[in-house]
């Protein structure tokens, strides 16, 4: 099926703030629909033109405008909207910011990814949590429903991902599932069959709704390892017969159910991969820990970016929000340094199931400025006001290979935001 949306274009300039190279960095933001599909989306050449397209829910839309829709796998979803006057009218899609009731997608994160080795981009979706990880086989540029293929049967945790967890340059799934860490890869002989599960815990009966999950090599030896909200796996020497993996326990958020992506950088300069979580994905609170070494081994302290106080206490920018339920982690001004990109997700639990769910769904960047001494700050520049974030959020070089875009998909609709820059005034 091949459908033709008209987007809706607005700009929007960042704070001049600390922005690099005089510049002031700008987003046109298009809105691909208003319909709620999913929670996530994800950049890919669809149609094998060298130009990204950007999926989200059961569409592509191809680069680089936007404006063709092809649907890769059944639109089924929709419902009914009732107007002052009593008329119903069916709108489609799941039921977000043009309905009243708290409903969920069956599309919560999407990668994109050449899985056959065919040349062409196919597409990775994460359903619900709980559910199966399925990938769509791309049919060389046809129209028509894509080749489904599931890979695993049961992913769980609220933001599992697709990385190197193994250290062989390639992507696994990366998730809890029945009770177990771990990752699954694709058979290379056959990537239609479904992938093995490699646990690298115990069965510790992690819930499908698990908050904070991310890949990154905290120790500093060059494997990537597992960080969750209760703590970090190492990676192992060897991974030959799955062994458990040593369980480092910290509490990356005290208090709190977890936060949402997580990542180990080098934040403060000094060497050591450090750790930024969203405090709350359903409250208020990012934060990053600075690594530091003692007699014992390795330890964190804890640096607020937004308060975590579960309430609106804004930082020393003013700025408070609430719900990040998503965040990357990219240099979004090319100064060699990786920002972050996160906002608040909107409605993640309905229109009052959350704290502070009234308030604008607000997309952010936060410029890392590292200070003398090891010392760090991330500044705050508003992107947008009305749109915030799914359960993921993607940052990749689509219109511009030096200036990163993103993409957003969740129950206000999909976002696309093209970076710009201008000389500051």
């Amino acid at each position: 099926m091949n459908q033709f949306i008209l987007p809706v274009v607005a700009s929007f300039a960042c704070a001049l703030g600390a922005v690099a190279a005089d510049q002031q960095h700008r987003f046109k933001k298009t809105v691909l629909t208003d319909k709620f599909w999913g929670e996530g989306a994800n950049f890919g050449d669809f149609n094998h033109d060298g130009k990204l397209d950007i999926v989200s829910g059961p569409y592509w839309y191809a680069g680089p405008d936007f404006t063709a829709r092809h649907e890769y796998y059944p639109a089924k979803a929709a419902f009914t909207r009732k107007s002052a006057d009593g008329a119903e009218e069916k709108i489609e899609g799941f039921e977000g910011a043009l309905g009243v009731a708290n409903k969920y997608s069956d599309n919560f994160i999407a990668f994109a990814a050449d899985f056959n080795r065919d040349g062409w981009d196919d597409i990775l979706i994460m359903g619900f949590p709980g559910e199966a990880t399925i990938w769509y086989e791309n049919p060389k540029g046809g129209d028509g429903h894509w080749p489904k293929h599931i890979a695993l049967d049961v992913t769980d945790n609220e933001s599992p991902t697709f990385a190197d967890l193994t250290g062989d340059k390639k992507l696994e799934i990366v998730c809890s599932s029945k009770g177990f860490y771990g990752y699954a890869a694709p058979d290379a002989g056959d990537p239609t069959k479904p992938w093995p599960f490699h646990p690298i815990s115990p069965n510790n009966k992690y819930h499908k709704f698990t908050h904070g999950l991310g890949v990154g090599d905290v120790n500093g030896d060059g494997r990537p390892d597992l960080l969750e909200k209760n703590g970090w796996w190492e990676h192992p020497k060897s991974l030959a017969g799955d062994p458990v993996w040593t369980f480092h326990d910290f509490a990356f958020n005290p208090g709190s159910t977890g936060g949402s992506q997580m990542y180990a950088y080098d934040v403060n300069g000094d060497g050591r991969n450090d750790v930024i979580t969203a405090f709350h994905a359903h409250g208020f609170g990012l934060v990053w820990w600075e690594q530091v070494r003692t007699n014992g081994g390795i330890t964190f302290s804890q640096h607020a970016i937004l308060n975590t106080e579960q309430k609106r206490v804004p930082n020393e920018h003013g700025v408070t929000f609430s719900q990040l339920h998503a965040l990357a982690l990219a240099d979004m001004d090319g100064d060699g340094l990786k920002d972050l990109v996160t906002g608040k997700r909107f409605w993640a639990h309905g229109p009052s199931g959350d704290a502070d769910s009234g308030s604008p769904a607000v997309l952010y960047w936060f410029k890392l400025v590292r200070g003398p001494k090891h010392t760090a700050e991330f500044v705050p520049h508003l992107i947008d006001e009305s749109s915030g974030v799914g359960t993921q959020v993607v940052v990749a070089p689509c219109s511009n290979k030096n200036l990163p875009d993103i993409v957003v998909g969740n129950k206000r609709g999909t976002f696309y935001f093209q970076h710009q820059t201008a000389k500051a005034k």
